[in-house]
């Protein structure tokens, strides 16, 4: 393998990489606009529910972790200041 076979080898290969990607970003569909129409409608829902019913459940699920903590800390801080008896 001579220099020059190596140095044609070397510039082939970013051109095919280059059309490699070029080709997929053109397939891809940009779906920032049709997202953005769904979040700016004026329909009387909260942002964090506009995304549907996984939106929904993320919510719930997070809202029930988060009063679940609030008692949990609530208790046990309780628990923590009560005098213990002397038995």
């Amino acid at each position: 393998m001579c220099l020059s076979e190596s140095t044609q080898h070397n510039t082939s290969v970013p051109r095919l990489a280059s059309k490699a990607f070029s080709t997929t970003v053109r397939q891809m569909k940009n779906k920032v606009p049709d997202r953005q129409k769904v979040f700016l409608e004026d329909n009387g829902l909260p942002v964090h529910i506009k995304g549907g019913s996984t939106d929904v459940l993320l919510y719930r699920l997070t809202m029930t972790i988060t009063l679940a903590g609030t008692g949990f800390s609530c208790y046990w801080l309780l628990f923590a200041c009560m005098p213990k008896s002397k038995a």
